[in-house]
């Protein structure tokens, strides 16, 4: 290792170089993402975004002065009203939590004690608790969970205000997607309409509308209505998915830098 910062993707480093590393005591980014459908105009692979934004977050961290490295993504999410899509691919909710407990597992055998995992798919949510906080529970060790999108969300709140075009297949990854892989994403507008099961109108993710109520259902994302991609893809912009990009790294960098001075 040379005095210079190193390269921050761990699948970028020799053993030996990230064992020079370990002296420091750099956090570990572990991020998660997901296979699945966003719509007819933009790519499946959330986890593509995810991997990018924790290289620049550990380079953003390295340069304020906390040694940080990221861990390869995660691909798979677990399993969320996907599976009707061709293309997608998810982990049942057990898979998904044998293979964070060992992915978890492996770094703390090996010392590595301050670790962020960056999760960019919401169904991953529950069994990320699931495990955070069995950890917890044994090792007396505190994992936070930085969610991706939910964050993107907020900050461009902050930018554009409260707005319709926030959702699944909308922003705020339509923007962001425009911003960091716009040769994937799709020219074209999307149907803003959704199906029917049991005679009924298709409400949201898993729920009917029956006289203004909604009743629980297995209604997958084929089905679900999608105002919010309608709405978003005129307005959705590269300018606006660089500046939020930007606005997240920063974010979780500093939120690196102050876990890492408690995480001891």
């Amino acid at each position: 290792m040379t005095n210079a910062m190193p390269s921050v993707r761990l699948q970028d480093l020799t053993a030996p170089e990230f064992a020079a590393a370990l002296s420091a005591c750099p956090v570990i980014l572990l991020p998660l993402g997901s296979q699945e459908d966003h719509g007819p105009h933009q790519p499946m692979g959330d986890f593509y975004l995810a991997d990018v934004l924790a290289e620049r977050i550990a380079r953003r961290a390295w340069e304020a002065g906390t040694p940080c490295f990221a861990a390869p993504v995660l691909p798979f999410g677990v399993a969320d009203y996907f599976g009707s899509s061709p293309g997608g691919l998810a982990l049942a909710p057990e898979t998904f939590r044998r293979v964070l407990t060992d992915l978890l597992g492996g770094l703390l055998r090996q010392g590595m004690r301050r670790v962020v995992i960056l999760n960019a798919h919401g169904g991953n949510v529950p069994t990320v608790h699931e495990v955070t906080l069995a950890l917890r529970k044994e090792k007396g060790l505190v994992v936070p969970s930085f969610y991706l999108w939910k964050a993107a969300r907020q900050l461009m709140e902050r930018r554009i205000g409260a707005s319709a075009r926030f959702g699944h297949g909308a922003e705020p990854l339509l923007s962001l997607n425009m911003a960091l892989r716009p040769d994937c994403v799709r020219p074209g507008a999307a149907t803003a309409e959704g199906g029917a099961l049991l005679g009924l109108r298709v409400k949201d993710f898993g729920a009917l509308d029956f006289e203004g109520l909604s009743v629980d259902a297995p209604v997958e994302f084929d089905s679900v209505p999608k105002a919010a991609i309608a709405a978003a893809w005129t307005a959705g912009s590269a300018e606006l998915g660089a500046a939020v990009a930007d606005d997240l790294v920063d974010a979780a960098a500093r939120f690196v830098a102050h876990a890492a001075a408690h995480m001891d």
